[in-house]
């Protein structure tokens, strides 16, 4: 039963929650079922309704009949679950499709009851059926009739798992898991107090709850810190004691201690990143709370500016401390997100094979980018401008993000066979990293958190003397790969009939002979002639002749009019 619920759910839908696919899904199998078993409902005009008997039990198929009946009813209490937090009136509706369940669950045990069934089948199906019973009274808030279903479908489980192979047992194994939370919140309502750490732990464990423990758990949570924030009426950070008046922030500041412990402790990235989330999500709407309280405040708080000496206000101060919280988070968050992908960088174990992105580091750029800008905001909190040990903490841990930013900046130049450029980014992250060693003297304790710096260096060393390497191995490679038999330059055969070269478009249509037009070759100019004997030239005297012409006087002129010459 177990198996074949499983798989159906996870084929069909409930791998990503989709419990209307899911009902859609077992509609058709029954649907099919009926028409294969000639068990119909009588025919479109009439309904004739008939039942499954231990008589006709002859093939299995009449067991799948009910269990898909009841899967049917689950899933639709389950999506009218989902419905029901916008609309409440569903909840009526949820209940009794959840009664349905049931009903058809003690149907099923009650045929396999009969000797045609095998034990293990009669075992799965009473499992079955107290599961779903355990649900319905849970909706129901009956929480010792609950405890006793979920004990006794865990108790079957357990010594099915027991008795079958370990591939077998694996998906018993994972039925008892998930009620496991739900048997202990139960035993909480009744009055056992110690049942509220299991459940914290189980729910790191799991990652998340799901189903009908999650909202509840949350809410379990919320009230047991509502009812310890009553007696919290002040904060100290950087010693100054501020009250806190509003509910919601009391809550917050009463849990954060917890939550940060859980992210420690969690097992895996994903429930890490689901707690950090979560942590920020309850920061922001307790940040969101102080604003409002903010705004009424804004003429009373510009008021004790002026009396106070520029000392911000009670309220602006805690509004300056949740700010610092959230940014620190997100800090937190982004630097195990980086952890994770430089592990990954490191192993390279991923491929493309996978069908996922091998991560680059450009990715862990992006991270750190966003580090580095949170920790300018950190310095602009209003009531910490003047906190010099403050500026000068947040100064430090800037410079170690700002060396592992460069250190990939320089990882990613080293990809592309930019030597010169990767090391002149390696010798500034060393620059950092000294400067972040002769500053931290008084600071130790607070950069205990932060990556390890000395690590950053003597990996930096290491990178540097690699890439010299590579470099050189690069340069020999480049020597040997332009070797004239392999190097195809464009040259026309005519211009390289000493050199031998592999061409394969000497034998193509497009080959390359001779340059077509012929380009332009120099040639000798015309040569340019410059008389300079004009200088040194004597010429005839002429004054013989211009003496005549001058003595002629009238009379030549008028034999020059009629055309009359001497």
């Amino acid at each position: 039963v177990l198996q074949i619920v499983k798989e159906s759910q996870q084929q069909h839908g409930l791998r990503h929650g989709d419990f209307q696919r899911y009902r859609g899904y077992c509609s058709r199998r029954l649907r099919r079922l009926r028409k294969t078993l000639n068990f119909k409902m009588g025919n479109r005009h009439k309904f004739t309704g008939k039942k499954v008997t231990e008589e006709i039990l002859s093939d299995n198929r009449y067991l799948l009949l009910i269990l898909m009946d009841a899967e049917r009813a689950w899933s639709y209490a389950m999506q009218l679950k989902q419905e029901a937090n916008t609309e409440p009136r569903k909840r009526f509706h949820l209940l009794s499709r959840l009664r349905k369940a049931v009903k058809h669950a003690e149907e099923l045990e009650r045929l396999c009851e009969s000797n045609r069934v095998d034990a293990k089948t009669k075992l799965e199906a009473q499992a079955y059926m107290a599961y779903l019973t355990g649900m319905l009274r849970f909706e129901h808030q009956e929480w010792k009739a609950a405890m006793e279903a979920f004990n006794k479908c865990k108790t079957i489980y357990e010594k099915l798992a027991n008795a079958f192979t370990e591939e077998q047992a694996v998906l018993y194994n994972q039925r008892v898991e998930e009620i496991s939370p739900n048997i202990r919140y139960c035993a909480y309502n009744i009055g056992d107090q110690s049942a509220i750490n299991e459940l914290m732990q189980m729910r790191l464990r799991s990652g998340g709850t799901e189903g009908l423990l999650a909202e509840k758990l949350e809410a379990l949570i919320t009230q047991t810190r509502a009812k310890q924030a009553a007696t919290m009426s002040e904060v100290e950070w950087r010693g100054r004691t501020v009250p806190v008046k509003i509910d919601k922030v009391r809550i917050f500041l009463l849990g954060l201690a917890d939550n940060e412990a859980a992210i420690v402790q969690a097992e895996n990235e994903e429930t890490k990143e689901r707690l950090f989330e979560s942590l920020l999500s309850e920061c922001r709407d307790a940040i969101q709370a102080v604003r409002e309280d903010l705004k009424p405040d804004q003429k009373q708080r510009e008021h004790a500016l002026e009396n106070d000496s520029g000392k911000v206000s009670n309220i602006q101060y805690l509004h300056s401390y949740l700010t610092y919280i959230k940014l620190s988070t997100a800090i937190k968050r982004n630097e195990s997100m980086a952890k994770s992908l430089q592990k990954a960088l490191l192993q390279q174990q991923r491929s493309e094979e996978d069908g996922k992105r091998t991560p680059r580091p450009q990715d862990l750029i992006r991270l750190y980018d966003i580090i580095l800008q949170n920790l300018v905001e950190l310095t602009q909190l209003p009531g910490l401008e003047e906190d010099k040990n403050f500026q000068k903490e947040i100064g430090l841990k800037t410079l170690v993000y700002k060396a592992y930013r460069c250190f990939f900046i320089a990882q990613s130049y080293v990809l592309v066979k930019k030597w010169s450029e990767a090391l002149v980014l390696y010798e500034r992250v060393l620059k950092y990293a000294r400067e972040v060693q002769s500053g931290a003297g008084a600071y130790t304790n607070s950069l205990k958190e932060l990556p390890d710096v000395q690590e950053l260096i003597t990996q930096v060393n290491a990178e540097k003397y690699s890439l010299q390497a590579a470099a050189i191995l690069d340069a020999n490679e480049t020597h040997e790969t332009e070797s004239p038999s392999q190097v195809k330059d464009g040259k026309p055969l005519s211009e390289r009939f000493e050199t031998f070269c592999l061409d394969p478009s000497l034998v193509s249509k497009q080959v390359s002979l001779v340059h077509f037009p012929p380009g332009f070759q120099p040639i000798p100019c015309k040569p340019l002639f410059f008389d300079l004997a004009l200088n040194h030239v004597a010429f005839p005297p002429l004054e013989d002749k211009v003496e005549q012409k001058a003595k002629s006087g009238l009379t030549g002129y008028i034999k020059g009019i009629f055309g009359f010459k001497s």
